[in-house]
């Protein structure tokens, strides 16, 4: 008993001594753009006699507590600006206070350090943010294509979302990619033309600040669709005034302007620091390379604000609208041009096209505790239309009228809100890192298929209402076992009400509804999705992960109401291994062995409509992502991607995953100095199969890209080539049943595809003010 007293007031006495004894002092500071004002999110800060970081906040504010008197170094780094190093003494009891302006200068990877960023997860980031800042980007397909790895195709016209190819999947639009903006989700679930329609082209390319890319299932925070891969897109906060001219071959021009509401002097909501501009474009491109030009019409049109309405919490309000209008040559069968039907750019069904448009509302309030918490609360709401005129079985069902079909995406209405809650504890003497968040969204709005000729409605396969509310709770945590060695873990979990009802109209049901099909019903899922990932920070410049998890993407709520055979939410097992290293102080090498299982590769075929149930599928695989700084002003850069994907249940031989990529490789080399910057780029990708027994095979290409631009001043000209070597390419390629005019009854199964464009310059020329 004495012995235990003793203990007892031993430990008392060890935490008086702290209390009395072990004064310290702390610092904290802001860091902002020296040219701008604005404050920098993200900047690391490292201070060097513990060997701690940590990165601002959203306020661009960051702090060290539990410092004993002293001198101390703190080196701030901050990619696209110059690194600082400051020097600082803390005394007893007392915070330093730093405002730290960091000056805009060209990119220097061999300041660039893997392991110092606050978040182990964030590593692979350090590529995309250093892609975003060199790299020329000109649409929103350029956007999407700074994903290493991933690779577009576009068939009709520029209207559609892209079709996405990602780790070994064929994630048509958006199936197996979930795409994000400003937190907003783009991917549509239970859409009209493919699950997890995901349309990019209302993202104005001049506004995007930063992208994140999450690779797999194993980031806590995505849920749906998150299973080949995850990219964020955020907005600027503030812009410099511009207006932009480019003017093209076969018909191009874009006119696109942003312009400072606020300037540095006058306020709106607050005397704290504040920004709103408006941005806006307006694009065409007839297209005349195609026998029936595309007349693809788009209207784009951002405003934003950003206001520090207190010391700890910060306003973002914002709105978008979106409207497009085009004409497809669609997708066309080999035959049709061997045999000289039509021209590689000609049409078999010059009808296909459409309009789409799309409207979107955000309010983001973020609040900074003194503890270092963050509260995120946001709260959105989208309006979307798409409708859809294609042809790709042409006379193979109506010999009289052709197979031309309408999908009509309705007046959907998308609300939801997104919450996170984080804060870093102490945990026996290391950082525990929680983050605890919560979702839910809802769509609402009318899906249609109907038979069209000429755009002219004939009938209607399919018409109902979609009511589809998704609910998700999710823990992460991340923790520092030692300066090293870093754990993160995570579980999250969802819940899919889904409801549709039919609304034909009473005079298309025969006696027996032949010909008709009813997807009509509701029915309530859940998933728990469990993630693990482990990192080792060998030294700054090495870091090694293990990472784990599972996800799902979920399927069309009408094959999901209708057929008890179809899975709601079928789960994704991924994992890999890797590590993010600098072999030398001017290369950044990303690395990764990684496998994919899918417990179902099931489709809902809208176009017919049918269920496909494919059963599981397996995808192995390897990345290899590397960004070289040649010289001062010379960098390179190189993805490779290798997978190896098979359906499990399926016979040898006729187990290959269509249109599954084997092999692509982008790469470019590009110069910066001064006001002159150029660019060289490439992308290429394998032959691939376009059926489970690979006798129709998807072609391969090689395409390289040029761009050149000049700053004088406040004026910078511009010039692009897209396919320098005018190589015949296809872009998109499905092997298709079809059968043209005149043709015996029953089809040809064969390669259909869209053709690539021929080699287009354009010129354009910006205006700074």
């Amino acid at each position: 008993m004495q012995i235990k007293y003793t203990f007892l007031i031993l430990i008392i006495l060890i935490i008086l001594t702290k209390v009395v004894f072990a004064q310290t002092g702390s610092i904290a500071g802001t860091i902002s753009d020296s040219l701008s004002k604005a404050t920098l999110p993200g900047c690391i800060v490292i201070l060097k006699e513990k060997e701690q970081g940590t990165s601002t906040n959203g306020l661009g504010k960051f702090s060290f507590t539990d410092l004993m008197q002293g001198y101390y170094v703190l080196q701030v780094s901050f990619i696209g600006y110059k690194s600082k190093a400051i020097s600082v003494y803390v005394e007893q009891n007392k915070t330093v206070t730093l405002d730290i302006k960091l000056i805009p200068a060209a990119i220097n990877i061999k300041e660039v350090s893997v392991t110092e960023s606050r978040s182990p997860m964030e590593a692979m980031n350090t590529i995309s943010s250093l892609d975003i800042l060199q790299r020329p980007v000109n649409s929103a397909q350029d956007l999407m294509s700074l994903v290493p790895g991933l690779f577009l195709a576009q068939h009709q016209g520029g209207g559609k979302a892209e079709q996405i190819f990602l780790r070994g999947f064929d994630a048509d639009h958006g199936t197996d990619f979930a795409v994000f903006w400003d937190g907003i989700p783009i991917n549509m679930p239970s859409h009209a033309h493919g699950q997890g329609y995901a349309d990019s082209h209302f993202m104005i390319p001049e506004t995007i600040d930063q992208l994140d890319v999450y690779k797999g299932t194993y980031a806590t925070q995505f849920g749906d669709f998150a299973t080949a891969g995850v990219a964020t897109f955020t907005t600027k906060n503030t812009v410099d005034n511009m207006v932009k001219f480019e003017a093209g071959t076969y018909g191009m021009n874009r006119i696109m302007g942003m312009l400072n509401l606020l300037g540095n002097k006058h306020h709106l909501l607050t005397k704290k620091k504040e920004y709103a501009y408006i941005s806006a474009e307006n694009m065409y491109n007839q297209a005349t390379y195609f026998v029936h030009p595309q007349d693809y019409s788009r209207v784009n049109i951002l405003g934003k604000y950003f206001g520090q309405l207190s010391d700890k919490t910060t306003l973002t309000l914002e709105g978008s609208y979106f409207n497009s209008t085009w004409n497809g040559s669609g997708q066309i069968p080999v035959r049709a041009v061997t045999e000289g039907l039509i021209t590689r750019f000609g049409s078999l069904d010059p009808s296909e096209g459409g309009h789409t448009d799309r409207t979107n509302a955000n309010v983001i309030l973020k609040t900074y505790f003194d503890n270092g918490a963050i509260l995120k609360n946001q709260v959105y709401y989208s309006f979307y239309q798409l409708n859809l005129f294609t042809d790709f079985t042409f006379y193979l069902t109506d010999t009289l009228h052709g197979d031309g079909i309408n999908q009509r995406d309705n007046g959907r209405s998308v609300f939801g809100y997104n919450g996170s809650y984080e804060i870093n504890n102490d945990l026996a003497g290391h950082n525990l890192k929680t983050v605890i968040g919560l979702t839910t969204r809802g769509d609402m709005g009318q899906l249609s298929l109907r038979h069209q000729e000429d755009r002219v409605i004939l009938d209607t396969v399919s018409m109902g209402n979609l009511y589809e509310q998704s609910y998700s709770l999710y823990l992460d945590e991340t923790y520092q076992f030692t300066n090293k060695f870093f754990i993160n873990a995570g579980i999250r979990a969802d819940v899919f009400d889904m409801n549709y009802r039919d609304i034909m109209p009473y005079d298309t049901f025969t006696e027996d509804n032949t010909g008709y099909v009813s997807y009509n019903g509701s029915k309530v899922s859940g998933k728990v999705s469990p993630k693990l990932n482990l990192y080792y920070d060998f030294n700054k410049d090495v870091q090694f992960f293990i990472r784990s998890g599972y996800g799902f993407h979920s399927n069309d709520a009408r094959a999901v109401v209708s057929n008890p055979n179809v899975s709601t939410l079928p789960a994704a097992l991924g994992y890999e291994i890797g590590s993010t290293f600098k072999p030398f102080s001017k290369m950044l090498v990303n690395a990764a062995l990684w496998g994919i299982h899918l417990a179902n590769e099931l489709t809902l075929d809208q176009d017919i409509p049918q269920e496909n149930i494919n059963g599981p599928t397996q995808r192995l695989g390897a990345d290899l992502s590397i960004r070289y700084q040649l010289t001062k002003v010379l960098y390179f850069d190189l993805d490779m991607n290798y997978s190896h994907g098979r359906f499990m249940d399926s016979a040898v031989g006729h187990n290959y995953i269509p249109l599954a990529p084997t092999f692509t490789s982008v790469a470019g080399l590009t110069v910066k100095t001064g006001g002159f910057s150029a660019s060289l780029r490439y992308r290429a990708i394998d032959n691939r199969p376009a059926n489970n027994d690979y006798t129709v095979i998807a072609q391969g290409y090689f395409v390289m890209d040029g761009i050149v631009k000049y700053r004088i001043k406040n004026i910078e000209f511009g010039a692009t080539v897209e396919n320098i070597f005018n190589v015949e390419w296809n872009e998109a390629q499905f092997d298709t049943l079809t059968r043209l005019n005149g043709e015996s009854v029953g089809g040809i199964d064969q390669l259909c595809y869209t053709p690539g464009a021929p080699r287009l310059i354009k010129g354009s020329i910006s205006v700074f003010f």
